[in-house]
């Protein structure tokens, strides 16, 4: 008699308030996460503020003298250019006024295009959102297709392969692998005529219409290639590290059981688990997609966030390179903290830890 008592037991047990509780996320739980990460990223955005200020103005070089080059100023008019620009104040003096403005979303003035700062950032996202997005958007989707063949098939001659490939591209400097694609595919070598354009984002005579557009393509092939070959592989990795670790589990090994196919059971059980862990390094690069990639649009001329920093560096142009990359870096924590926040509502074993 107490047989059947005892075995019902864990099954009333399973069933009851607590066991639904911790199986659904608590809205409660969940708020009070993400407000503790949001205060993290406000606490991380104010040392970005802080150390943007600090760290740009230890850069060899005059930004006035820079600026002056190639017109005969004298001491006098150096000083009054420097006194319009604020550089003769106090530090602290300037780190207050920085402070303030940037309180007050205003990045200042840039020195050199002598426009707002928020201007030409405005003027260079277009560019660099649709070269580093659709770089993102193949990178995503290929690394994690190839992670998953890759990890359901360990040790296959196409695991051995892709993951082979993607180190050795992971591995190469961005730089050296633009500038050779750049040599092969569009100066061209020897009596081998160059295939893609190599500098801007649209050519000098460029036409209207579908031609147009044809003609941005062609321009994005050589930077979009160079960002996915060194991109691609982080998710490859990720995803078929994760994979192999999702199909030694208990419930593959019943889903097998069951006498579902073997593609079943990894698209409907191995994949969406092992995904996890890729949606934050996701997210972490869709921060990086608003900074773009300063090597690949220096390298191509694509006018973009990158080249604008690249351009403010060379001056150096104080207020410009403080704007962009204060952008970037806090495009890259607001990221991080939603993909903190999407994690723990999405894993169940992150939210009872």
């Amino acid at each position: 008699m107490t047989a059947p008592l005892d075995a019902a037991e864990p099954a009333v047990q399973a069933a009851g308030p607590a066991g639904r509780d911790e199986e659904r996320p608590s809205g409660h739980g969940t708020l009070r996460y993400a407000l503790s990460k949001a205060g993290g990223a406000l606490f991380s955005i104010a040392m970005v503020i802080v150390g943007t200020f600090f760290v740009f103005r230890l850069l060899p070089g005059d930004p006035v003298r820079n600026l002056a080059q190639g017109r005969n100023m004298t001491p006098a008019q150096l000083d009054l250019e420097r006194h319009r620009l604020g550089l003769d104040k106090p530090l602290i003096d300037q780190f207050v006024d920085f402070v303030g403005a940037t309180l007050r979303l205003d990045l200042g003035t840039s020195y050199e295009y002598k426009r707002p700062v928020l201007d030409l950032i405005g003027e260079r996202f277009g560019p660099t959102l649709l070269l580093a997005g659709t770089g993102l958007i193949i990178a995503v989707s290929l690394g994690i297709w190839q992670g998953t063949r890759a990890g359901w098939r360990r040790g296959s001659r196409f695991d051995r392969f892709s993951t082979g490939l993607s180190l050795v591209l992971w591995s190469v400097p961005t730089f050296w692998l633009g500038l050779l694609l750049l040599m092969v595919f569009g100066v061209g070598i020897g009596p081998i005529p160059g295939l893609f354009p190599t500098r801007g984002i649209e050519s000098v005579d460029a036409p209207d219409g579908f031609a147009y557009l044809l003609d941005v393509g062609m321009h994005m092939v050589l930077p979009c290639l160079t960002l996915v070959a060194v991109v691609y592989a982080q998710y490859l990795l990720v995803m078929r590290s994760s994979l192999l670790e999702e199909v030694g589990q208990d419930y593959v090994t019943t889903a097998r059981a069951k006498g579902l196919r073997d593609d079943e059971v990894r698209r409907r059980h191995a994949v969406p688990n092992a995904l996890l862990p890729t949606v934050t390094l996701v997210f972490m690069r869709i921060g990086f997609v608003v900074g773009g990639a300063v090597t690949v649009e220096t390298i191509y001329s694509w006018p973009g966030l990158g080249q604008l920093f690249y351009e403010a560096v060379r001056v150096p142009d104080f207020t410009l390179m403080q704007g962009t990359f204060m952008l970037i870096t806090v495009s890259v924590i607001i990221m991080n903290t939603l993909a903190d926040v999407v994690y723990h509502w999405l894993d169940p074993r992150v939210r009872s830890a």
